[in-house]
């Protein structure tokens, strides 16, 4: 394998520039500038002042294949999430077909193997096709070569209790978790926007809070009874936020994530009546965004999950109501990190090295990813320089569907080189 030397990198984002010697796929040395011998054919990254973190895990993507490769790709969507530093995604099951059985899941395993950009591991549905009924071949997949280890009906919310229940019971024999799409559909139908003044005031049917929380709380409840692992999907409310707390303070073995779009945009978003905006649950009030950037600095929330959802011109460019809900997140998930909780000192880069790879990794207990930095561990890496600035534009993105709420922000910080087990999977914003 190649060696790859790091020079002036700072791990963390802490101390002084440190030498990082890559060889074999692992980290094999650390020291001062200078100190550290490479072999003449290492491949030398001048990188001085860059932060050095592990490389970054989404627990939430939408990779679209199989069935709509005309939005995303396991290829476009592996060179964009190695273009915005991740080394490992997690891939939603509501594909078509859906990932609701070992040989669809192991097909979306082996197409990441085959692009190699980044571990690509299939998220198993909990239902079979989605419908909430009957429990998917959850044991099947987990023991299949994908190796499936979380489990969510995610664009769907399992909303039978007793579907529920079963699921977590099975999910403890398995090891795996069970990510749950909080939406009571009862109290959802037709809704559109987040619940509110606004929402009156423009016109939208409102999208109350309490269908989130009252699941979040319920599931709690059931993950409690079945000595189970339950993560919450894409948490957007306060409430959602107070549930957590008091599930965590009775040591229920729950997790949950945030997205950066819940981080940084508002239901004000909403006064443009663009359909970019629209996104499952909704954007909502400033103060839940508050309260989530909170949260996720105290450990409440334990994670940032891209929800990553391309979707083609048509489904997006059309009256609200018709629209498809969703983002694109990869390649903008840590500059909006960055902007929504390094530059306001509620995370430092440790902070974001703990939010953006080293929870996720422990949740889905990936054993080679998330690792410290430090002498013999593996290679999963990402530099970013932190004071570089850029401008988000779609078109110029990896993914084949160019719907970013983003479109011409100014974003902090720029991810320069991504290293998977040792090789340079991208840089300088392009694939290696």
């Amino acid at each position: 394998m190649s060696e790859v030397l790091l020079k002036g990198v700072r791990p963390y984002g802490e101390g002084d520039g440190v030498d990082v010697l890559v060889a074999d796929g692992v980290i094999a040395e650390i020291g001062a500038p200078g100190a550290v011998a490479a072999p003449g054919s290492a491949e030398v990254v001048e990188a001085e002042g860059q932060v050095l973190l592990p490389g970054l895990v989404d627990l939430h993507t939408h990779l679209r294949e199989p069935g709509r490769e005309d939005t995303e790709t396991v290829e476009s969507g592996s060179r964009a999430a190695a273009l915005g530093g991740y080394t490992a995604v997690f891939a939603m099951a509501n594909t078509d077909p859906v990932a609701d059985n070992s040989l669809v899941t192991g097909h979306v395993w082996r197409l990441g193997q085959e692009v190699g950009l980044v571990d690509v591991y299939p998220v198993g549905a909990v239902t079979v096709g989605l419908k909430g009924e009957r429990l998917a071949e959850m044991g099947t997949m987990a023991t299949s070569e994908a190796g499936v280890r979380v489990f969510s009906d995610d664009g769907l919310c399992v909303a039978d209790p007793l579907v529920m229940r079963r699921a977590l019971e099975y999910s403890t024999a398995l090891g795996v978790v069970v990510a749950q799409h909080a939406e009571e559909p009862r109290l959802t139908d037709g809704a559109q926007a987040n619940e509110g003044e606004r929402a009156s005031r423009l016109g939208y049917v409102g999208w109350p809070s309490s269908a989130e929380e009252s699941i979040v709380a319920r599931d709690c409840i059931l993950a409690r009874h079945a000595g189970a692992r339950l993560h919450i999907c894409h948490v957007s409310t306060t409430g959602t936020v107070d549930v957590l707390t008091w599930a965590k303070e009775l040591g229920i073995d729950v997790t949950a994530e945030v997205t950066p779009h819940h981080l940084l945009l508002t239901d004000e978003r909403l006064e443009t009546y663009d359909p970019v905006n629209k996104v499952n649950p909704p954007l909502r009030a400033e103060r839940d965004v508050d309260r989530l950037r909170q949260a996720l600095a105290e450990g409440v929330l334990d994670c940032v999950a891209t929800d990553h959802a391309p979707h083609a011109e048509q489904d997006k460019c059309s009256e609200w109501s018709a629209a498809r809900p969703g983002m694109l997140g990869l390649q903008t998930a840590l500059s909006i990190v960055v902007e929504t909780m390094v530059r306001p000192g509620l995370l430092d880069w440790r902070g974001v090295a703990r939010v953006m790879s080293e929870r996720p990794s422990e949740i889905a207990r990936l054993p080679d990813q998330g690792r410290p930095l430090a002498e013999g561990e593996p290679a999963n890496l990402v530099l970013v320089d932190p004071d570089a600035e850029w401008t988000v534009r779609g078109p110029e993105l990896a993914s084949i569907a160019h719907n970013t709420p983003f479109e011409g922000m100014r974003l902090p910080a720029v991810v320069t080189a991504t290293l998977l087990r040792g090789r340079i999977t991208a840089r300088e914003g392009k694939i290696d």
